[in-house]
Order: C-alpha cells, then structure tokens, then sequence
C-alpha cells in the first residue's frame, strides 16, 4: 500500500544521511506516524564518539550505529510511542536492526537500495510486517 508521501520521505531520508560522516555508506532514517515525523537518524558512532565510522584500514568501527537503531533510540527517548509508524531508510535493514524494529512497534518499513543480505527483510515479512522497496 504505497503511499504518495512514501517518494517524499525516502527523499528526505536520504537528505539526512548527508549528515552521517561514514564515508563508506551514508544511511539514513525517519520514523512516521500520523503523517508526522517523530523520528530521524542516521549512521555514525555514539554520542560523545568522535565522529570517524572507519578505521585506519577503511573497515566500519564494531560500534557504529545504524541509521534505523539510531532513529528508534531517539524516539525511545524522546517519549513518542512508534507503535504502528512507518520507518523511511535509505537502505534495507539488517538483522540487527530488523529485530529493533519489530520490537519497536513499527508495522511497515519503505526502504531503496537493498543490502547485500537480505535476512534482515526477511524477518520483518516472517514478523507480519509490510515491507517495501521503493525509489
């Protein structure tokens, strides 16, 4: 069941993974519930990390952050219910993060460019949750 907003807030994802400093993949994420949204992220490491995702070698540092586990820790905090939201992600969310947001509450998940693995998909569909690609 696309929505006409769902073009729209992938593009607005994508805005704010501009705002990551990964330099291998910039992703980003939005929490919507009730056209409004009441959450965002985006990859990077944790607050008070300095804000390098890679290594020496170019590999992703163990603790960075997904832009979706980042977004719904925000929203966590913040004292919104994501409770039936729609997550926007520029990229399709792995494993870890799949499990995030299915117990998050979240009932549908838009993403753009599908990851390598795609286990993580595959769970949220296994846990009834409606899942999109979209451009």
């Amino acid at each position: 069941m696309s929505s006409k907003f769902d073009h729209s807030y992938l593009q607005m994802a994508e805005v704010w993974a501009q705002n990551s400093y990964c330099k291998r993949r910039k992703v980003g994420a939005l929490i919507v519930k009730d056209k409004m949204i009441i959450s965002d992220g985006y990859n990077g490491t944790p607050s008070g990390f300095e804000n390098i995702c890679e290594d020496e070698d170019g590999v992703t540092k163990p603790y960075v952050l997904h832009a979706e586990a980042n977004a719904i820790t925000k929203v966590a905090k913040s004292g919104n219910s994501s409770a039936d939201a729609t997550l926007y992600v520029t990229a399709s969310p792995c494993m870890e993060c799949s499990k995030l947001i299915i117990q998050s509450g979240i009932t549908r998940v838009v993403y753009r460019d599908a990851y390598r693995l795609m286990d993580g998909i595959e769970l949220l569909k296994r846990a009834g949750i409606e899942v999109e690609q979209s451009e």
